[in-house]
């Protein structure tokens, strides 16, 4: 129910001054995309967010490569 009230608002908002039934579709397809859609993107947000931290720390160990990476006065 919280589902279809939030398609609703964000349907509204959405459609703008051209609402009725125009904003009733563009609810119920945001409602029915964010219920389908979001779980897998949410993880592979953050899947990438995890792998992008475990490079990170792996480059902070490792520390720089190169006497060039390294710049004098930073």
């Amino acid at each position: 129910m919280l589902g279809k009230i939030a398609g609703a608002i964000i349907g509204n908002r959405i459609a703008g001054r051209q609402s009725g039934a125009k904003g009733a579709l563009i609810g119920v397809g945001v409602a029915a995309l964010a219920r389908r859609g979001l779980g897998p993107l949410g993880l592979a947000l953050g899947a990438g967010w995890a792998a992008k931290k475990m490079l990170d720390r792996r480059k902070a160990k490792r520390g720089p490569g190169f006497p060039g990476d390294v710049r004098p006065g930073v």
